[in-house]
Formats: C-alpha cells, sequence, structure tokens
C-alpha cells in the first residue's frame, strides 16, 4: 500500500446515535470505494468494523474500529464508533484520531439522545462535523424534518448542502446545492451516479434552499458578508473556500442525504468529505507538554519534516498480541525504527507499521504526518501515551473519562479461572477506557465497574470466549456515612503496664461540612499542649477510624475535626498513643453528632417514545426518584429525573418491558443524598449480615 500526503488524507470519526446506520454507512462506502468486493451487512454479521463475535452475535457496534479506503488519490480512514448509551463513550477517545466527524441521523427518527452526547463529545475535541441523514430510503423517512431538528438541538450551523430526489422507497438521487447539479443513481444497486439537470418540478426549492447556504456561509466570514452584501452573491469558488474554512473552524456543519443501504448517495459523500473535511494539516499546529508532568506548553507543525510524535487513541488484544493504533501527529514514521514513549519514558521497538482493516492490518513501507496507524507488541504503552523523538519531545494529554456509573461484583467460577481473571481483565481495560477493576477494601470483593449493565455483561461474555468465567453478583452500592451534629470530643488512651506506658490525649470538635466536601483536618492548638510532631497521628487515628464508619461499615466522609486541646507525657506518649487517642475522640463522637447513611444519586435521561411517558414517571416515582423535567425530541420524549443508584441497578429490563425494548437511558453520578430513616436499618442489617459472613469465611 502506498504512502498518502498528509494533504491527501482524511481522518474520519463516525459518531451517532445507536441503529442510526453507522457501520452499514461505513460498509457502503468501502464497497462503492472498492475496498470490499461486496456489501457488508450487520444482519448478516459481515461488516468490516463490527468484527468482534459479541458485536455480531447481538448486532451492534460495542467498541471502536477502524477501516480505510482510497478515493480520487485520497486516503479515507474511518473510525467507527458504538452509539449505545452503554458504549458510547468509547466515542470520546475514538475523536482523538479523527480530524472530523460525520455524525449519522436516522432519517425516520432526526436527533437522538445519544446524537447530542456524541456531538457534546465532537464539541470537547474540537472536532469539524457533517451531519448524514442516512436511511433516506426507508418508510416514514423525512429529510426536512431531520433538518429541523438539527437546527433545534445544534443551532443554525447546520446548512443543507443536499436535497434529497424522491423519498422513502423513490428515495433516488441529491441536488447537491453547491454545483447546483442533480446527482441520479440508476436504483439498481448500482453506485455510480449521473450527473443531470435539476428536475423541473424541484428547482424553485432548490433555488431557495441554495439561497439560504449561501447566506449562510457568508455569515460566518465578515468578509464573505461584505462581498455578499455588495454584489448580493457569492460565486463557486468563493462558496466553496467559505466551506472549507467554516467547517474546519465549527461554524459550518453541512447536512447530506445517504442510503447506506441502496447505496444512493454514498458517492456524493465521499466526493463532499474530499472537499470540504479538513486533512489533518487543515489547523497547521498541535499543542502539547513538554513532558508528562504538564511542563512548557510545545507547539508542533502537522508536517513530515517535523520531530515525529504520535499519540495512541486505541488499544486491542487479538490472538497475537497487543495492537496499538495511533495518529501521526508530526514528522513520519517507518518500520524497524527506535521511538520513546514520552509519557513513561521507556523505548520502544518498532517492528512492522500497518494501516488498519477491520480485524486486519495491512504492512505499509511509511507512514505521513496525520496518518492513523497500527503497531503491534508494544512492550510498555498504553491508551493516552505519546510515542516520540526523545530529542524533542512533545506530550499530548490523554482523553479523560468520567466515573463508572455502576459496579458488579465478580467471582471466579474455579480456582483456574481466580489465577487468570486478573490479567484477562487488565488487557481489557487497555482496549476500554470506560472500565474499572478494583477490589473493595470493605467487602475484599473484587469489583468490575461500567457504562451500564449491558457494557459489564458483555465484558463478562468476552471473558468467557477469552476461557475465564466469572459470577456476576448484584451491583454494590457505594454507601457513605456522615454526621448531622457538632460535637465536642476528647479521645484519651493510657495504658500502664509495668516499663513504659502508652499515653495520649486528644480533644476535637466534629462538625458537618458541605456535601461532597470530604473530610478536612484542622489543627487549632496554639502552644505545646500536644507536640507538634504527635498531631499527625491524631489525624491519622481519625482517618482510619473513618473509613470503617460507624452506622454499618461504609466511610465516613463530608465532616471537619478540629484539634483544639490535649495533653502529654514526656515518657510514655508517643505516635501510636496519640493515634489510638484520635480514635476514640471518632468513636466517641459518632455516639452523639448523629450520623446517617448516604446514598449516591444518580442523573438519569430516559428516552422513549411518548405513549410511555406516564408510565416511566410512575415507574420512577416508585424508585424513589425525583423527575427534574421533560424535553420532546421529535415522537420521543426525554425524562430527566434524579434518581437512587440502589433504585436503578436492573433498570433496563423494567425500562424494556415498559417500552416494548423501544426506550433507552443514560446514566451518570450526581450527588450523595441521606437515606430515608425507614430504609436504613435494612441497610445495615445487610452490612452486618456481610460482614458476619466474611468472618466465617475468614476462619
Amino acid at each position: 500500500m502506498k504512502a498518502y500526503q498528509t494533504k491527501d488524507i482524511r481522518n474520519v470519526a463516525i459518531i451517532g446515535h445507536g441503529d442510526s446506520g453507522k457501520t452499514s454507512l461505513v460498509a457502503s462506502t468501502l464497497y462503492v470505494a472498492g475496498a470490499t468486493t461486496r456489501l457488508g451487512r450487520v444482519a448478516d454479521g459481515t461488516t468490516v468494523t463490527d468484527y468482534d463475535d459479541e458485536e455480531r452475535e447481538r448486532k451492534i457496534t460495542m467498541q471502536s474500529a477502524l477501516a480505510h479506503c482510497e478515493w480520487k488519490g485520497h486516503k479515507l480512514n474511518f473510525i467507527d464508533t458504538p452509539g449505545y448509551a452503554a458504549f458510547i463513550l468509547d466515542a470520546k477517545g475514538a475523536l482523538r484520531g479523527a480530524d472530523s466527524a460525520l455524525v449519522v441521523i436516522d432519517a425516520t427518527h432526526g436527533v437522538e439522545v445519544q446524537t447530542e452526547k456524541a456531538m457534546s463529545y465532537a464539541e470537547d475535541a474540537d472536532t469539524p462535523c457533517i451531519f448524514v441523514v442516512n436511511k433516506m430510503d426507508k418508510e416514514r423517512a423525512n429529510y426536512d424534518s431531520c433538518v429541523d431538528s438539527i437546527h433545534e438541538a445544534f443551532g443554525r450551523r447546520g446548512i443543507a448542502f443536499q436535497m434529497p430526489i424522491g423519498a422513502e422507497k423513490d428515495f433516488r438521487g441529491v441536488i447537491d446545492l453547491i454545483t447546483m447539479t442533480a446527482h441520479v443513481y440508476p436504483g439498481d444497486g448500482s453506485f455510480t451516479a449521473t450527473v443531470e439537470e435539476i428536475p423541473e418540478a424541484l428547482k424553485a426549492a432548490a433555488g431557495a434552499a441554495r439561497e439560504t447556504l449561501v447566506e449562510m456561509v457568508a455569515e460566518s466570514d465578515e468578509a464573505l458578508m461584505e462581498k455578499y452584501f455588495a454584489e448580493g452573491s457569492l460565486d463557486e469558488e468563493e462558496l466553496l473556500k467559505g466551506i472549507v474554512d467554516g467547517v474546519r473552524d465549527r461554524r459550518i456543519f453541512p447536512i447530506l442525504a445517504v442510503s447506506a443501504e441502496t447505496l444512493v448517495g454514498i458517492a456524493s459523500m465521499v466526493n463532499a468529505i474530499i472537499s470540504v473535511a479538513p486533512a489533518p494539516s487543515a489547523r497547521e499546529t498541535v499543542k502539547g507538554s513538554s513532558s508528562a508532568d504538564a511542563g512548557d506548553e510545545v507547539v508542533r507543525a502537522v508536517s513530515d519534516s517535523a520531530p515525529f510524535s504520535a499519540y495512541v487513541f486505541r488499544t486491542t488484544v487479538d490472538q497475537f498480541g497487543k495492537v496499538s493504533i495511533m495518529k501521526i501527529m508530526s514528522g513520519t514514521l517507518k518500520p524497524d525504527s527506535t521511538v520513546t514513549n514520552l509519557t513513561s519514558g521507556g523505548a520502544e521497538r518498532i517492528g512492522p507499521v500497518h494501516a488498519v482493516q477491520g480485524k486486519e492490518l495491512v504492512k505499509i513501507d511509511m507512514a505521513s504526518a496525520g496518518d492513523v496507524v497500527a503497531v503491534t507488541k508494544l512492550k510498555d504503552t498504553h491508551t493516552g501515551n505519546t510515542l516520540g523523538d526523545k530529542s524533542a519531545p512533545i506530550v499530548y494529554a490523554a482523553v479523560e473519562f468520567p466515573e463508572p456509573a455502576i459496579a458488579f461484583a465478580i467471582e471466579p467460577k474455579s480456582r483456574q479461572d481466580e489465577e487468570k481473571v486478573s490479567a484477562a481483565i487488565h488487557r481489557l481495560l487497555d482496549e476500554d477506557l470506560a472500565l474499572r477493576f478494583s477490589r473493595d477494601p470493605q467487602t475484599g470483593e473484587f469489583l468490575l465497574a461500567g457504562s451500564g449493565q449491558l457494557h459489564i455483561e458483555t465484558v463478562v461474555a468476552k471473558l468467557k470466549r477469552r476461557g475465564v468465567e466469572v459470577a456476576l453478583h448484584p451491583p454494590k452500592v457505594a454507601y457513605r456515612e456522615t454526621i448531622t451534629k457538632r460535637v465536642e470530643q476528647q479521645g484519651r488512651h493510657k495504658k500502664q503496664s509495668g516499663g513504659r506506658g502508652q499515653f495520649g490525649d486528644c480533644k476535637c470538635v466534629f462538625s458537618p461540612v458541605g456535601r461532597g466536601e470530604g473530610f478536612k483536618y484542622v489543627d487549632k492548638i496554639f502552644g505545646g499542649a500536644v507536640p507538634q510532631n504527635f498531631r499527625p497521628a491524631i489525624e491519622k487515628g481519625i482517618v482510619d477510624a473513618a473509613a470503617k464508619g460507624y452506622v454499618a461499615g461504609y466511610p465516613m466522609v463530608d465532616f471537619q475535626v478540629e484539634l483544639i486541646d490535649g495533653s502529654y507525657h514526656s515518657v510514655d506518649s508517643d505516635e501510636l498513643s496519640f493515634k489510638l487517642a484520635g480514635r476514640k475522640a471518632f468513636l466517641g463522637a459518632m455516639e452523639k453528632a448523629g450520623p446517617v447513611l448516604l446514598e449516591p444519586m444518580m442523573k438519569v435521561d430516559i428516552t422513549a417514545p411518548a405513549e410511555f411517558a406516564g408510565d416511566i414517571m410512575g415507574d420512577l416515582n416508585g424508585r424513589r426518584g425525583r423527575v427534574q423535567g421533560m424535553d420532546a425530541k421529535g415522537s420521543a420524549q426525554i425524562i430527566k429525573a434524579i434518581v437512587p443508584q440502589s433504585e436503578m441497578l436492573t433498570y433496563q429490563s423494567t425500562l424494556n418491558s415498559i417500552t416494548q425494548a423501544r426506550g433507552s437511558y443514560h446514566m451518570e453520578f450526581s450527588h450523595y443524598d441521606e437515606v430515608p430513616n425507614h430504609l436504613t436499618a435494612k441497610i445495615v442489617a445487610d452490612s452486618h449480615a456481610a460482614g458476619r459472613k466474611r468472618a466465617e469465611e475468614e476462619d
């Protein structure tokens, strides 16, 4: 495969709501471009980018995957991303490998909840966007309605660049509003369009749409605005330049129309990508830091002549080992070279360099700045790392992922699996940055945390395919404890058993602080009531005791301790004595400070057809949820609520039952709130029972 110059590369992420046809769009494009010999279909499990066994079985995209094709001398690297709520966080990392994004909209639904989530990721990454209204051949497809929903959700930056010719099963082409020509497709599965005059019946509407396009492009640029006001129009060259600049700077979001299934509009879409989507060099420079510890800012030209640097935005593990997928930010990369991991400082030996086609790797001789490539078997490189030239360091900021919404306890099914589970999960952690794996210090259980129940279930299925079986237990709710009253308490530890004794004495004021403020320790002793070298031990004793809680064994948070007085013995006092005194002060204070349980509250957005809204809100009320509001999106309703996490652990099955599997939800942590009194006793009893069981098992 030949090397492509930076100006001839287009790196495009495919983002949007689940089931909008993103994977099918990539499959159709690869087929039309000649990169595949047959049209891959999700239903048949034959698409290039849904190659994982779980994806093929479930018929959904669960992880980002890459594919490429050539079109008119340009290389297009596509990054197909998930759109379902449980997996959409993967799109956040994938956008770091892209210079633009195709935001895929289902022509029968318009903008949906995960469309907005994906667009927020694109905004965070400052990624130019092009809307693609897909499924134009389907019953109830409505291009104008989709354009309206784009305007409603994202403002007037969304501009129709095309008009569909025909609708639903009669969709047979598009009108290019820049060139004012009709691109008509045969309708027999052929993907080559004939360029014709605009049909007479559509000329007036096309003229009005073009005028709107010209006005919006002129508005996005001051110089073009002056020209437009002076002459009343823009020529095609000026219009195209204004579009290219506007797309690059996110002032313009073109809107296109296609059918991935019938291939109508695919070639026109790819031509538009080549014409208006930015090359990697469009922004000219990239920024980073001089070191992994956030040193001075470094600016690097996106050029082959600049020192080499690359950002690893994706890691996969196959039967041959680890595959690191990276975007070359500057310089060039050749096989059999040595680079430095500028994040960790270690040297890495580069073997073959590959272009990526789904699960297949294609060897290449050289890759230019801006290209996306894969390298295998790097020994100590992970997602989010920067590779580069040690003599010209630049470190790119890693993508930050939010904390997982839900955690399950996992237990190996056999002793053999127990030895393998940790290693297997840590390989998955490199592939999936939305996943967390930890050991609960309170319960001793291994916790697997992710974006939702479906996310965790698919991880367990992947482990099984890799020869590791685990049992999944109900999610653990991360309760916390706090105090509600201000109290003053003395902690005194004295022990005399012959010889040198132990003595520590402290007086502390315990008081509640604002929710989410954690623990604060204030030393208010003036003078030598307690020597300075013993005071940190008091804090440590309180912190250690607080970690074990008081009500039900959950960590105590959101309280302040002021050390106001104490005493010591010149011979018997030591750090241990004051640590034990601090612990006694804590336990004594808890008897009077009104300790209570706190539970995590989740911000929940539920999207479902409007006819189910009443049943959903009724169910939320039964779950102690507080509905915050509702938004209409086409025929769907988005219900926003705050609900205790303990009430949402198995919500997906309930939502499926209520909505006939037509509803979806997204959940993220909001804040902690006090547990109602009538529920506290059961939580305490369950916690004590779990403690007794652990003690029996240890014996």
